[in-house]
């Protein structure tokens, strides 16, 4: 059995689980043009018809831009981080529902524009394996620990962007919202990712970024939920994180063959 070292700590490790955005690959830098896209094709509509933002505009899907109005980050607490797209799809909705227009028309308004947004997206293919996630996915790989995605993403999207960044074959389950009822925080995805690799929660480990990740870990029963965060101002979000870890370099794999070595 392996162990994972965190900081010194030993964790027994039979499988991992791992968030997609924000801990696999940078948040930003994907979903950010999606987001910037749908608001602004939102606000051209919004416009048309006479009216604008029911909400200051980053408080719609919680982005932050600069003086300049270039998107530099978002709320970590916030839709654009936690929500899937049908729920983000929905609060764009409102928008417009609340100028009197139907709400059935509202939904395949904002659903054609999200699938502009994201036609984009997969034109730019800007998903990348964040610094040091490839060398710590192959020490796992070899110390034969399984390890799973699990995502408030689509499951097709998720496995799209595995692919992009050339981390696909690494991963032997990948749960998106679409494959549960009650997605995070709620332990659904968590129970059904650790069925697929033929183990107990209370065996695996979760790394995330968001303390919807480290609920779900919880709410499932898991031995370690390990929060992901870059930026040490944003840890104080991470209040259910067992661990909190700024890159991957302060992740060890120890295989029991090399700690009896």
């Amino acid at each position: 059995m392996s162990m994972l070292q965190i900081r010194g700590k030993q964790v027994t490790c039979r499988g991992i689980l791992f968030d997609k955005d924000g801990t696999l690959l940078d948040f930003l830098q994907l979903w950010g043009p999606w987001a910037e896209s749908l608001l602004n094709q939102l606000e051209s509509q919004l416009s048309e018809l006479g009216a604008s933002f029911t909400v200051e505009r980053e408080q719609v899907l919680g982005t932050v831009r600069n003086r300049e109005g270039h998107l530099i980050g978002y709320d970590l607490q916030g839709p654009l981080a936690i929500a899937t797209v049908d729920e983000s799809n929905g609060l764009l909705a409102g928008q417009l529902y609340a100028t009197g227009m139907p709400w059935n028309e509202a939904i395949t308004t904002i659903r054609r524009f999200s699938s502009v947004a994201m036609d984009e997206v997969r034109q730019r293919k800007m998903a990348e394996p964040l610094p040091g996630l490839n060398a710590f996915l192959q020490s796992c790989k070899e110390a034969s620990i399984p390890m799973a995605v699990v995502t408030s993403d689509s499951t097709a999207a998720a496995e799209e962007h595995m692919e992009w960044m050339g981390i696909r074959s690494y991963f032997t389950s990948i749960v998106g919202s679409d494959r549960v009822t009650r997605g995070k925080p709620d332990g659904e995805a968590a129970v059904l990712a650790c069925r697929e690799l033929h183990i107990l929660p209370e065996e695996a480990v979760v790394i995330g970024d968001s303390n919807g990740d480290m609920q779900m870990g919880r709410n499932a029963g898991m031995s370690c939920r390990i929060g992901f965060c870059p930026e040490v101002e944003g840890s104080h979000y991470l209040y259910d994180a067992d661990v909190i870890i700024q890159n991957y370099d302060e992740l060890k794999i120890i295989s029991e063959r090399s700690s009896q070595g």
